[in-house]
């Protein structure tokens, strides 16, 4: 391969990432402030579960359940840490809306918390793709490619990018979800984000079934439709709610 088909394979994992950056983000410095520190704290989240975990391997490649287990319980993990990341949130939002209305300033619109957690999820969708995908693509700049047995149609650097890709899609618009379901104490948002996390966690265990990646990368990329879809639902039932209460 090339130089043009390793930035190519980055740029399918966070080609998406980078539009949304540009267009949302990169407007407001107190995103750009709540994408970089949540990156940096999934990042470190990454980095302790994999120290625990590399007390047990290496595990065996022929069973599936070692790596069931590591996967449930780093989806526990992250979920415990994602609500921790919401009560500091929720901690500093108290305090800008005390400084507003010390100010005589409007407090945080719908929008603005939108926003807030819309960064939060995308710092969490980056650490993944840095941590699973750009960290393996340096081989992909030389003069060849790499295919793997079990998944022998798709090289092994284009797979990693299509499945970091749908990653980041759950967990920057599950961050909204968990957010809103946290804030409104709505246990059916509470209960669909670590249900998606963790079910598109298990579907990467398709990819050690003989070209198990055709199907794996497909329910992966529904799981991501799925979520962004409650996300876009529960976005416009808020922000109608929202203009009723401003209407009355």
């Amino acid at each position: 391969m090339t130089i043009a088909a390793g930035i190519g394979y980055a740029l399918v994992a966070l080609g998406p990432s980078l539009s949304l950056f540009v267009s949302v983000i990169s407007k407001k410095p107190f995103l750009i402030l709540t994408l970089l520190s949540s990156t940096l704290v999934w990042l470190i989240s990454l980095i302790i579960l994999s120290g625990i975990w590399r007390a047990f391997l290496p595990l065996n490649s022929t069973t599936w359940w070692p790596f069931a287990i590591l996967i449930f319980t780093s989806v526990a993990f992250q979920e415990g840490l994602r609500l921790l990341f919401w009560k500091v949130y929720k901690r500093l939002e108290d305090i800008l809306d005390a400084f507003a209305d010390k100010v005589s300033k409007p407090r945080l619109y719908l929008t603005d918390k939108m926003q807030i957690a819309l960064a939060g999820g995308l710092g969490h969708g980056v650490a993944h793709a840095v941590f699973f995908c750009l960290s393996l693509l340096t081989p992909a700049f030389g003069p060849a490619t790499y295919f793997v047995d079990r998944c022998s149609q798709i090289p092994f650097f284009l797979v990693s990018a299509l499945i970091a890709l749908a990653f980041v899609m759950v967990h920057t618009f599950s961050m909204v979800i968990a957010f809103n379901g946290y804030a409104e104490g709505n246990k059916v948002d509470q209960v669909f984000v670590p249900s998606i996390h963790l079910a598109a966690g298990m579907m990467t265990l398709i990819n050690f079934a003989s070209d198990g990646c055709i199907i794996g990368i497909p329910l992966l990329f529904l799981m991501a439709v799925l979520t962004l879809m409650h996300c876009g639902r529960m976005f416009w039932r808020r922000l109608t709610e929202n203009q009723r209460q401003g209407n009355s």
